[in-house]
């Protein structure tokens, strides 16, 4: 046990109490800096590289997640656990993992090392069969620029299922308002604790913080006060019911994976291309949703499907399409102390084809350069019904009404060349750092003649790399 209002966390079985900690740092440096733990390296500070894995778990649960401790502040693990490479085995009593990753000569730098290391031994941790694509899967946040990754992966094989599992110590779990410096935390855990904060001046909410927490500085001139979301328990539930999901926002991009790969395997590849699984157990659905990327993953996938919103604030609730949740470049319609709350995303019909492609210059771990989701049905060679939506060619995510209509109750081959002959009308994508617009369109292009192989060859699903291959 612990004492009353004493801000804790469990750090390899060890309950570690919060104390000279004079801003808000990252649960990377705290671990370096403060509790000597070496293991956990910093590479590229913005979690592409996986140097910086830790598992983290609940007080109660005896799951462990990866996630990236150089984008998580430690004000958001508060009252959790931790585990470090250090906590995975020794010298004297090594992992079998870190034995196999010897034998098999894994590693030679090193500094690597200690992110595979996590990884893998989340992947050993599951429920997983550990085969290539699971091995792809849970490595793909983690580079290595000197070993290659075949014997990595041969490391992995030769433990397979044969292994220690690594059991997190239980706890009770705490959820105290905690002060870093300047910044200070709160952590309410229902929706009524919640509202009793944002009477707060210069509040700014934090789910995961994937994204937000690379834009905020470590240190802060002003006050600064984080309501976090991530343990209010309304906010993490999934529900199903009448045919569509009800998802809280704060529901994780891998939990909602793991959701769906019964219900709408279609997104299956993208949900897994989103990120890491590192990003992918930190980030939320809501986060994703409200960054109000052009170019947001989720976005197209659920204005395709019609999904709704349900916001939550100090006015009381109100339901929304997400079609009318963008108002322009990462702005949407939430007041500053309004949340949404939950998501309902229709499940797909049996008749229709779900199709939901990204494109990008890396296959793991980046931006999308841009996205189209399509969501269809088709009678006698007809487009019966159609809905269109797409990422990465205007301001906000689009759901591309006009393409629609004109596509609708036309013939396949007709309504495809109608799409890829006058995209110009439909979409005005521009220039960036991702692409040009001229590269963004001939790319619409190819994924419309990707849609006609698609439907003529009755293919239900057909990655980027299937079609690549062809």
């Amino acid at each position: 046990m612990h004492p009353e209002n004493t801000n804790f966390i469990y750090v390899n079985r060890e309950m570690r109490t919060l104390s000279n900690i004079d801003y808000d740092i990252t649960l990377l440096d705290w671990l370096r800096t403060n509790l000597k733990l070496k293991g956990t390296k910093e590479g590229c500070a913005e979690g592409d590289c996986g140097a910086c894995s830790v598992l983290v778990h609940d007080g109660s649960n005896s799951e462990v997640r990866p996630i990236n401790s150089c984008l998580v502040r430690v004000g958001q693990v508060v009252g959790k656990g931790v585990i470090t490479v250090e906590g995975i085995g020794n010298e004297k009593k090594p992992h079998p993992l870190q034995t196999s990753f010897i034998k098999e000569n894994a590693s030679q730098c090193g500094y690597c090392t200690p992110g595979f290391i996590i990884s893998g031994i989340s992947l050993l941790n599951s429920n997983k069969d550990v085969d290539e694509n699971s091995i792809n899967d849970s490595v793909s946040g983690n580079l290595c620029r000197c070993t290659g990754y075949s014997p990595i992966v041969k490391a992995l094989k030769s433990v397979g299922n044969n292994h220690e599992e690594i059991k997190p110590i239980q706890f009770v779990e705490q959820n105290n308002d905690v002060q870093l410096g300047l910044v200070s935390y709160h952590n309410p855990i229902n929706l009524d604790e919640l509202l009793n904060l944002t009477n707060k001046p210069n509040f700014r909410y934090l789910a995961g913080g994937t994204d937000l927490n690379l834009q905020r500085p470590i240190i802060n001139e002003d006050q600064n006060t984080i309501i976090n979301l991530s343990n209010i328990k309304e906010l993490k539930n999934i529900e199903v019911q009448n045919n569509k999901l009800l998802l809280g926002s704060a529901v994780t991009i891998e939990n909602f994976l793991v959701t769906i790969k019964d219900r709408i395997p279609e997104l299956i590849e993208l949900l897994q291309r989103f990120g890491s699984p590192q990003i992918r157990n930190q980030g939320t659905i809501g986060g994703n949703l409200c960054t109000s990327s052009p170019i947001g993953d989720i976005a197209p996938v659920f204005l395709a499907l019609n999904a709704k919103l349900n916001i939550f604030g100090s006015n009381g609730r109100k339901k929304v399409n997400l079609n009318e949740f963008y108002t322009g470049y990462r702005k949407n319609i939430l007041t500053k102390d309004e949340i949404v709350s939950s998501i309902e995303v229709p499940l797909p019909k049996k008749d229709y084809n779900l199709f939901c492609w990204k494109l990008s210059k890396r296959y793991d771990q980046d931006i999308s350069t841009i996205s189209l989701t399509v969501y269809i049905k088709i009678r006698d060679q007809i487009i019966d019904d159609i809905h269109l939506a797409a990422g990465g060619i205007a301001e906000t995510p689009k759901y591309l009404d006009n393409l629609c209509k004109d596509m609708k109750g036309q013939k396949l081959d007709k309504s495809i060349s109608l799409a890829i002959n006058n995209i110009k009308n439909y979409i005005k994508p521009i220039s960036d750092i991702r692409g040009t617009a001229d590269y963004r369109i001939e790319s619409f292009r190819g994924l419309f003649r990707r849609l006609e192989k698609c439907l003529v060859d009755g293919v239900k699903t057909m990655s980027i790399m299937d079609y690549n291959n062809e």
